[in-house]
């Protein structure tokens, strides 16, 4: 029988299969399949418990193709960056966001980014490729080995909002959290993770007709669709009118939360009609929250912070229209850890 090269790939029977087809217990396959998804090991050597000669056959007839840690950084806010590479030579960012109760972790889904968004450090890359699902799962098994270290907790959190759009890389992306929210892995609650999206509607829908659990963020940063247009690109295929179609479908087939993500640009989205029109948007969706993020500064791009005096009237604003908002506190910025800063410095 024909297996497949990536060892990940093979569930628990098949991997019963191959060792009975190599003349080995079968018990073998359940060693192998712990080692692969609850010791998260990244090389056929550290299967210690397996025979020498053994490891070395797994090593000849599969590929482990795992993601290796390159650099870890350390924020004066505890917000800690890792740099990680892969077997064949990129590098991808993923953070860890500590609060008293919460520790989040931020990871990619892509090496680079397609989507060009004006203000954003990670658009200015060029997209090399899709990592795979056995990648993203690397990265939260690094990230909650770091936060044990770190902080002596594991990962409570993970918010896919690292580089790339998760929906341009939809199989691995589900693969990945299938795998992380699995009892013979992490087992973590779907309720924990939220993947976010720059807005790709008839792959919003497609995850209300499959039925996720997760929770989706909509990366929206404006409120109406000519300036939308001006600061990101995806906005002339996906505009407002198909993204809210899209979320109120994905809500009603899956009642999972949703949130818009709005970044705060000086004098391009911060005006009160902004507000307004956002406030329109909201009780159009079933939004739960909206959190208003501050712009992080990033060389070579002109976008700047919106003043205090404007992120507080946008926010009352829609506080006062009953819109449940929240201010999202930049985290990392002196390690370029903070949303829209991550390009591998």
């Amino acid at each position: 029988m024909d297996y497949p090269k990536n060892i990940r790939e093979l569930g628990l029977d098949q991997l019963k299969e191959y060792f009975i087809s190599i003349g080995d217990k079968k018990f073998r396959a359940m060693q192998t399949y712990e080692w692969l998804w609850k010791k998260n090991a990244r090389k056929f050597s550290e299967m210690t418990n397996l025979s020498l000669d053994l490891r070395q056959k797994l090593e000849a007839d599969f590929e482990l193709n795992s993601i290796s840690t390159d650099l870890v950084q350390n924020s004066a806010d505890g917000t800690v960056k890792m740099r990680f590479r892969t077997f064949d030579n990129h590098l991808l960012e993923g953070v860890i966001i500590p609060t008293e109760k919460r520790f989040t972790a931020c990871v990619s889904s892509q090496i680079g980014c397609s989507l060009s968004c004006s203000f954003c450090a990670t658009g200015r890359m060029e997209r090399k490729r899709n990592l795979s699902f056995e990648e993203i799962y690397d990265q939260v098994a690094i990230l909650n080995e770091q936060s044990i270290k770190s902080f002596g907790s594991g990962l409570t959190n993970i918010v896919f909002m690292g580089m790339g759009e998760p929906l341009l890389n939809y199989k691995d992306v589900l693969k990945a959290i299938e795998r992380i929210t699995s009892t013979d892995s992490f087992g973590m609650s779907p309720k924990r993770i939220t993947v976010s999206t720059a807005g790709v509607a008839k792959m919003i829908k497609k995850l209300g007709d499959d039925g996720v659990r997760f929770n989706l963020a909509l990366s929206l940063h404006a409120s109406n669709d000519i300036k939308r247009n001006e600061i990101m690109d995806i906005n002339e295929t996906n505009n407002i009118k198909s993204l809210t179609e899209a979320l109120n479908y994905f809500y009603a087939k899956t009642k999972s939360a949703i949130t818009l993500e709005y970044v705060l640009l000086n004098g391009v989205n911060d005006s009160l009609q902004d507000a307004k029109e956002l406030a329109e948007i909201y009780k159009r969706i079933p939004v739960h929250t909206i959190n208003v993020i501050e712009y992080n500064t990033v060389d070579g791009i002109a976008f700047t912070k919106s003043d205090e005096n404007n992120t507080e009237a946008f926010v009352k604003y829609l506080s006062g229209r009953k819109v449940n908002v929240h201010i999202r506190r930049s985290r990392g910025k002196d390690i370029d850890a903070a949303c829209g800063q991550l390009a591998n410095k």
